[in-house]
């Protein structure tokens, strides 16, 4: 039997690297209600319902996005732009193309 892969839905072959993908965000916070907004340049655009206050628009941001791609928080973290709009954020278990997909996105537009 056969050892399960990437696609069987199992864990990764052996030696191979868990899916991983990092996004670029550009958030809007204070927004009436969250949602993905589109492409913002290479950045794709979340309005956030949360303010800015005390890490309140990041937990938002990661839950959000949890929500939307059907992964566990922990699976989604911020790597930067804790104090600005501008962001970088991981999300494991997914490959980019599935996360843009989850959202509803297409690729990033050409720079």
């Amino acid at each position: 039997m056969a050892a399960p892969g990437p696609l069987s839905g199992g864990r990764p072959a052996p030696g191979a690297a868990p899916a991983r993908a990092v996004l670029a965000v550009q958030v809007q916070p204070r927004a009436a209600r969250s949602g993905i907004v589109g492409w913002h340049g290479e950045a794709l655009k979340v309005r956030l319902a949360a303010p800015p206050v005390d890490g309140a628009a990041n937990e938002e941001l990661l839950r959000y996005l949890a929500e939307r791609l059907g992964t566990p928080k922990a699976n989604v973290r911020l790597l930067s732009g804790g104090g600005s709009r501008r962001k970088r954020v991981e999300v494991l278990g997914l490959t980019l193309p599935a996360v843009l997909e989850r959202l509803g996105v297409g690729p990033s537009p050409p720079p």
